[in-house]
């Protein structure tokens, strides 16, 4: 549980993850009135204790610059191909509300279905 104070490239070994979890993010508003991006993971289906959240992450405008410039370098095909630099979505993005047994479950918990 922590708020994000830079991005830099990892040197440790890696390997894909085997299990999927869902994602749910939010908004807020620190004591200095900056908006912040809150992530928040929850345990995956196979998990024996009830859903519950297993990470969260705070993003704040700086960062969420950087994690952009982070995604357009990984998926260049993401990249805007002219200004705004940002793209901006006009719809929400939906959850995996078919893929996951838990999904429907955390959504009702967080207010969210």
């Amino acid at each position: 549980m922590a708020r994000i104070r830079s991005f830099d490239k990892g040197t440790q070994s890696i390997r894909p993850h085997d299990s999927l979890v869902d994602c749910f993010h939010s908004t807020l508003t620190d004591a200095d009135g900056q908006t912040l991006l809150h992530l928040t993971t929850f345990g995956s289906d196979y998990r024996k204790s009830a859903p519950k959240s297993s990470q969260s992450l705070q993003i704040d405008v700086e960062m969420a610059g950087r994690l952009l410039e982070v995604i357009y370098e990984t998926f260049p095909t993401l990249a805007p191909k002219s200004s705004p630099p940002h793209p901006t979505v006009d719809t929400p993005v939906s959850g995996a509300e078919g893929d996951s047994p838990i999904y429907h479950l955390l959504s009702k918990q967080l207010g969210t279905d």
